[in-house]
């Protein structure tokens, strides 16, 4: 279990001040000066070592992604990007940090723009988070105010401006590309890759988009030593990080925990364990709406990080655990993930905007029963021709929960269709 010492957000919950003045008390902007004053190369072998990956869902080592960056400026300026643009559906982390701890996120968005030689960030944060804009904004003001930001930042020699951008509320624009086309001014769609942001981002500048949990984590990291942060979790998959679980269980909860976590551990721990007991767990989410979920024989045995998820067909995504228990349908569960994803396709690319409804006119009908028997296995062959067939991962996204559904509760979805012929529930169906 993580101890309280080694937790880096210190007021996830609120229950201290979020003014500069008590994330100073808390250790935040202690020395950000000398830590700046460490050099460029420094700041990003840091991040390698500390074995790092994006919080944000797709889990790419961080420092190696900063590296990506041009050494030396062609007169063009470089951009960090953090993408608090939290729309995954069940993920609920980095709406706490910008609420409650904000200054973790702004000085690190400081080191790490200077880490990829940016003078200015934007944070790019999402349109029905009102509430949390309001005490970002109030944090950027104060550090302005106390000589932080702006000329010479922290008295580091750095000169580093902070935006924050409010989007319209498109889960679309939580796509890299299509975050830096609705900043840009532009309708939310995402682009062609090459280029790369690094290469061509924001106004065709070199840019880094990343995660605000990946960037709120940097000066810790720094302070600390890499080496304390790789001690979390198994080896590739290192740190704390934090679960936001909801659902069917006692207590739904963020909370930040060891990388590496077994999920029961996770849920009984934090969550004062599933809705009536355990043994009444019907599937698990483990990681935004995104990832295919797991039933119960595979949760029994899960354990939270990247790796082990992806070994099971699934992934940790943004850690957002949705735990259903019995009492779930989870076919009616997964149309209405379908119907999302349906919803929020920009239309860009012709499988996923076709597919995407077609998908959920299917489920549509498994919901009822009133399909063919033969329709589960076509649908399985439409998410595939959707799945890696668009130019941003939306495609995946409306796939992916569909093909979790079918691979591994195939016998509801039949016995469904069959009890709609027949009229009888069969004795698998009865249970």
């Amino acid at each position: 279990m993580l101890k309280d010492q080694d937790r880096i957000f210190t007021n996830l919950y609120g229950m201290h001040d979020r003014t500069l003045k008590g994330a100073k008390a808390r250790g935040h902007w202690d020395g950000t000066d000398k830590l700046i004053k460490s050099g460029r190369d420094w700041v990003v072998e840091q991040a390698k070592a500390s074995g790092l990956r994006g919080r944000g869902g797709a889990g790419f080592p961080t420092g190696l992604k900063w590296s990506f960056m041009p050494k030396e400026s062609d007169g063009r300026p470089a951009y960090l990007v953090i993408n608090a643009d939290e729309s995954e559906p069940g993920t609920c982390k980095d709406r706490e940090i910008m609420r409650h701890d904000p200054h973790t996120l702004i000085e690190g968005a400081l080191l790490a723009s200077f880490a990829m030689g940016a003078h200015a960030s934007y944070i790019y944060i999402r349109g029905e988070f009102i509430r949390e804009r309001e005490a970002l904004q109030a944090a950027i003001d104060e550090c302005y105010d106390a000589g932080l930001l702006g000329k010479n930042a922290a008295k580091s020699g750095w000169d580093f401006d902070l935006y924050l951008v409010h989007g319209a509320g498109a889960y679309i624009c939580g796509e890299e590309t299509a975050l830096l086309e609705s900043l840009e001014g532009k309708k939310g769609m995402p682009r062609m890759k090459p280029p790369f942001p690094a290469g061509a981002g924001l106004y065709g500048c070199p840019t880094t988009v990343n995660n605000v949990e990946s960037i709120a984590v940097v000066p810790t990291i720094l302070r600390r030593g890499p080496e304390w942060f790789s001690s979390f979790g198994r080896p590739n998959n290192a740190g704390t990080k934090l679960f936001g679980i909801s659902g069917h269980v006692n207590n739904p909860c963020v909370v930040e925990e060891s990388m590496s976590i077994p999920l029961r551990e996770l849920l009984e721990r934090h969550c004062g364990g599933v809705r009536g007991g355990w043994d009444n767990l019907k599937a698990v989410i483990p990681g935004g709406s995104s990832v295919p979920l797991l039933p119960r024989d595979v949760a029994d045995e899960a354990i939270m990080d990247f790796d082990w998820l992806r070994e099971q067909r699934s992934g940790l995504g943004t850690a957002a655990v949705i735990v259903m228990d019995q009492s779930t349908d989870v076919i009616k569960a997964i149309w209405r993930l379908s119907k999302f994803y349906k919803h929020e396709s920009c239309g860009q690319c012709t499988p996923c905007r076709e597919g995407t409804g077609w998908m959920m006119r299917v489920m549509d009908r498994l919901v009822t029963g009133e399909a063919e028997v033969e329709e589960i296995d076509m649908l399985l062959d439409v998410t595939k021709q959707v799945e890696g067939h668009t130019i941003c991962a939306l495609g995946d996204a409306a796939a992916w929960p569909i093909q979790g559904l079918i691979r591994h509760f195939r016998n509801e979805i039949e016995d469904r269709i069959k009890h709609k012929r027949t009229g009888r529930v069969s004795a698998v169906a009865a249970e």
